[in-house]
């Protein structure tokens, strides 16, 4: 992984998405500056995000989405985007739950943890049920980051019952689409089948 995050761009896609995480760090110094340390934290949160992509090595238009779902779902926090479009944080949350559900189930099978989409052992319903269970549980955390922040930090971070049990429920969906179009169409992700850490070590050993 350390190789794929280490190797230059080489197309104008590439470009995009390393742009998108030049961005996301400057975007933590622009919050401190005009917003503060809270909204700056929220910020930084989406970094690791931005990272996983280029470890993994995926393809630039969905390394790009991903991008751009992690800047935005942080930035409307920052702008208050959330409370000025009510609706607003249904669509982000099942987008950016599908997105990182997705990643993380890679970053798994990266690991060998779990099969790889479209190798040999793997199956839809199980790839489904489980990047579910990721998109579910990553939407549990970040309510427990928010709830956090508006019981020890903020009052200004909106929190309520069916605010929360609404966008887990619409990062469960995103993270079942995403699971879905993962299991379909594996190739679209990843430009080769992801090598696991356990063919790794067997190569290493000849």
């Amino acid at each position: 992984m350390i190789d794929d995050f280490l190797r230059p761009a080489e197309t104008g896609a590439q470009r995009i998405a390393d742009a998108l995480r030049l961005l996301g760090v400057l975007s933590v110094v622009l919050a401190v500056l005009f917003h503060g340390l809270t909204d700056a934290a929220i910020v930084a949160f989406a970094l690791p995000g931005l990272m996983f992509p280029r470890f993994l090595g995926m393809r630039p238009w969905a390394d790009i989405l991903v991008s751009v779902a992690l800047l935005v779902a942080a930035w409307s926090n920052v702008i208050d985007l959330y409370r000025a479009v009510t609706w607003w944080d249904i669509p982000v949350h099942f987008v950016l739950a599908g997105a990182m559900a997705v990643v993380t189930y890679l970053f798994l099978a990266r690991r060998g943890i779990v099969r790889s989409p479209g190798a040999r052992g793997f199956s839809t319903t199980g790839g489904l049920v489980l990047t579910t269970v990721l998109g579910l549980a990553l939407g549990a955390l970040w309510e427990m980051v928010e709830w956090f922040g508006h019981a020890y930090l903020t009052d200004d971070i909106y929190v309520t019952y069916g605010d929360t049990i609404g966008d887990m429920a619409a990062g469960g969906l995103g993270a079942l689409l995403g699971g879905w179009l993962m299991a379909r169409g594996p190739q679209l992700l990843m430009p080769t089948a992801l090598p696991t850490r356990e063919s790794s070590e067997t190569t290493s050993s000849r």
